[in-house]
């Protein structure tokens, strides 16, 4: 499958034009308890996002979120242009989107959030389920291609990739980890979000997947619960040559803490708000208030835990 990248190049000259239009955020004024607000966050994170959006909304009834979920090129435009307050992400700017940033004499801030995995999926009637760094990277180079050349697997067929979209942070993270400059050879399809790409999976033993984890990794979430139904999570290793499963790691909280598992990846809020309003509001519910124990609730890692008061009774008195 042939794929063109655009994103780029629509990210670069769209701001840039933006950045001379000398245009400015069109909204109320807003503080941390009211007011109305557009983010943009990448689809992958479409579940995380929605709870830490709702739980504020539920402290605050007057504040709003309009939240935008895009692939991640496309949600760093719109932090560009200023059509996004701020945007949740897997990398802080580019020093070609911070120059831009600069002449538009724009405030940023970053806060890391929490730790992610990607997770690899595949259909239950694959009977594979653990991989390797190397075994993953020969397939993104396309020296694997068929699944009877990965020990483990009881199918023979061509592998093809599924990813939720060609700007989105699932395959740029792929591409960057493995430093893949050329997949113009291998079988990639676009599904159109992670769900889609779950959906595909499961009815396609030949597929593998590649999702945000938060989609599948939530054990309080019907929807969560639902999703993982008919799924293999692939667990990997580091080493070539693993002589045991505890040397396999899933993208899951046991796999996520200190980045054990190699497929982490760290999420960003990105802001431009140059005040204190319902952005920094929120960033602020994540890094003070329960907004870790969400994150945590998730599955994924929080980078600020919500301190916990414990008492300790011995029955004796000193």
């Amino acid at each position: 499958m042939k794929i063109v990248y655009k994103a780029a190049a629509v990210l670069i000259a769209g701001a840039f034009i933006y950045a001379c239009s000398g245009g400015t955020e069109n909204s109320q004024v807003d503080n941390p308890r009211r007011g109305t607000v557009t983010i943009a966050a990448d689809e992958s994170f479409r579940p995380l996002v929605d709870g830490l959006t709702k739980a504020y909304e539920g402290i605050y009834p007057e504040s709003h979120f309009n939240v935008n979920y895009l692939p991640e090129q496309e949600a760093v435009l719109q932090l560009l242009q200023d059509s996004a307050r701020l945007i949740i992400a897997t990398r802080k700017l580019t020093g070609k989107e911070s120059d831009i940033m600069k002449q538009q004499k724009g405030y940023i801030k970053y806060q890391h959030i929490a730790i992610d995995g990607l997770a690899l999926v595949a259909s239950k009637a694959n009977s594979d389920s653990l991989i390797t760094m190397s075994e993953l990277r020969a397939i993104l180079e396309g020296k694997i291609t068929n699944w009877s050349q990965l020990p483990g697997s009881n199918q023979t067929g061509l592998i093809t990739l599924v990813f939720d979209d060609v700007n989105a942070s699932n395959l740029n993270f792929v591409r960057s980890k493995f430093g893949l400059k050329d997949i113009k050879n291998l079988r990639i399809i676009a599904s159109g979000s992670n769900e889609k790409v779950i959906e595909d999976v499961r009815s396609n033993p030949l597929h593998l997947g590649f999702i945000g984890v938060n989609w599948i990794s939530d054990g309080h979430s019907l929807k969560s619960h639902e999703l993982s139904e008919g799924l293999n999570v692939f667990g990997i290793s580091q080493k070539d040559n693993p002589d045991s499963l505890s040397n396999y790691y899933q993208p899951f909280q046991a796999g996520l803490e200190f980045k054990n598992y190699p497929l982490s990846r760290d999420v960003y809020i990105i802001s431009r708000e140059e005040y204190s309003g319902l952005g920094g509001g929120l960033m602020t519910y994540i890094a003070r208030d329960v907004g870790g124990l969400i994150i945590q609730k998730m599955g994924l890692i929080p980078m600020i835990r919500y301190p916990r008061q414990v008492e300790i009774r011995t029955g004796k008195n000193f």
